[in-house]
Formats: structure tokens, sequence, C-alpha cells
């Protein structure tokens, strides 16, 4: 079970990528973004993962992205930056360019479409994390890659020294289980609604994208358990439920549902990059009152 400090700290948010209104990369938005995140909870930011588009921005937005949330953010709060794709090759290019860009980690996903077996799995993020200094965040998401890392594949990866965490949707909390208590990789849930579930059996934290909007009230029930207050953490975990449901599981992807409610609420978001498409005003107006149930409550 993990006994360290978490390598990125608790509460992250899996951040979107802004766009002007032309679909360009609007980096005085991801800055203003970024700081914003970090000022209401956020203890680091996520690049370019799921929910920040990256298979539709290209390497030297990416590159940029990282640059300019550093920039904002200063050097306390952790910048994460996604660098996943099909390709080994490729992520080592992107993985070595976000240490240049000043990241202090990588999110790494399986190879999606490829489905490689488990050996090939291993040897793909062995050779990513030999080739750069960083600390790496393994991400594990078979629903959208169709490879899941396995647990006795994350248990032989954890003895590299430099993977050090999991970003965990594998909706398999015996299997989370099994890797916590025989390593010390700091799982963080990747499935807002396990942010208690996973916390209470060892987890690190969580990499949200529903932080993208309320990232005080998610910390807060990392905070009230660390606290001792466990029927109160228990009641936030559920009281964000409709909203979780809203934003991730009601048809659209996170993404959409996330830079709807922020352009609503006047926060850096912009359009989505095709083939993703924006939520429809019916859409926008159902998530807005979640929100604000959600906020009053």
């Amino acid at each position: 079970m993990t006994t360290t400090a978490p390598p990125f700290g608790r509460a992250l948010c899996a951040m979107i990528t802004p766009f002007t209104e032309e679909g360009a990369l609007d980096l005085d938005g991801a800055q203003r973004l970024a700081a914003h995140l970090v000022a209401e909870g956020c203890d680091g930011l996520v690049l370019s993962g799921t929910t920040g588009e990256s298979p539709t921005t290209t390497d030297a937005e990416k590159a940029a992205l990282v640059t300019a949330v550093r920039e904002a953010v200063g050097e306390g709060p952790s910048v994460v930056a996604g660098v996943g794709t099909f390709d080994t090759r490729h992520t080592v290019e992107l993985a070595l360019a976000a240490e240049k860009a000043g990241a202090d980690g990588v999110l790494v996903v399986s190879p999606y479409y490829s489905r490689p077996p488990q050996d090939a799995l291993e040897a793909h993020f062995r050779e990513i994390t030999d080739a750069c200094g960083l600390p790496v965040m393994l991400y594990d998401i078979p629903s959208r890659t169709g490879t899941r890392i396995e647990p006795e594949t994350m248990i032989r990866l954890a003895e590299h020294p430099r993977i050090v965490a999991v970003k965990d949707c594998s909706y398999d909390l015996l299997g989370t289980q099994k890797v916590l208590n025989r390593t010390e990789l700091a799982y963080y849930a990747g499935c807002d609604e396990h942010i208690l579930a996973l916390y209470a059996v060892g987890a690190a934290g969580y990499v949200s994208t529903v932080a993208n909007v309320v990232p005080d009230r998610l910390r807060a029930i990392l905070e009230m358990f660390e606290a001792g207050d466990t029927p109160v953490s228990a009641r936030l975990q559920q009281r964000a439920t409709p909203l979780i449901e809203a934003m991730m599981s009601a048809g659209l992807p996170g993404t959409v549902t996330a830079k709807a409610l922020l352009n609503a609420l006047g926060l850096p978001a912009g359009p989505v990059r095709a083939p993703l498409r924006p939520a429809g005003r019916k859409a926008t107006d159902g998530l807005l009152a979640e929100y604000e149930r959600f906020v009053a409550a």
C-alpha cells in the first residue's frame, strides 16, 4: 500500500485545452484557466489527456501548452503532460518534448487500436520511461484503448524507479487493490465517481475532469476524509453524483460537457475540435442546472 507522499499532489484536474473561436490553441486562456484551477484547490494539472483533446492537438501545441501553463502556475503545482500515443517512437518524442518544456511528469496511456499483448505493453512503457528523465503516470483506461494493463503487468512495471503513479479508469477495484497491496505506486482515481472509494483503500487522490468546474468541492471530499469525518466525505461524494453523471455518463464526452460548462460560466474553454461537436443548448442548460444544484447544496 502507498505510504510515500503522492508524487504529483492529491487533487489533480484533467484540464481541458482552451481554443479560440477560430479553433486555434488559446495559450492566454490556458494560462488563465490553469491559474484559476490552482487557486480553487488543484494541486496539479494534467494536460493533453483525454479531456485535453490530445488526439487533435499537434506536437508543437502540446509542448507550447506545457510551457504556458508552467509559466502561469509557477513551480509549486505539478504539471503532468499527456504524451501517450499508439506509436512508441512518437510517444518517446512527445515525452522528451514535455521534459524540455518544463513538465514535472508524463501521463502515458496504453497504445490504443493496436491492442498489444502484455509483454509488448510492458516493453512499450519501459522504453518510454527509459528515454526521458521524468516520472511516469501510467493511464489504464481499457474502455478507450481496448487493452487493460493487467495487475501483474502493473506490479512488474512498478519495479522501475520512475514509474511512480497510475491514473485508474479500469473499473476493477479488486485488481487495483492487488496492485496497491504489492507496490508503492500512487493510484489516482480517473473516474470521478470513484474518488472516495479509491482514496479510502489507499489511493493517492484523483485526476478529475469534473474538477474543471468544481475543483474546490471535489478537494473537500479528500479533506473531510483526511480529517476523519467519513460521513461528511461520503455525503460530498454522493452530492456530486448527479453532476458527475451529467458530465460523464449522459451521452456526451467529458471534454464536451466540461467546455460547455466553462463557457457558460465565463471561463476560458472555447470550442471542441472535430470530430467532437459542441453541446447543444438543451444539453448545456441541463448541465448548468446540475451544476447550480450542486454548488448550492
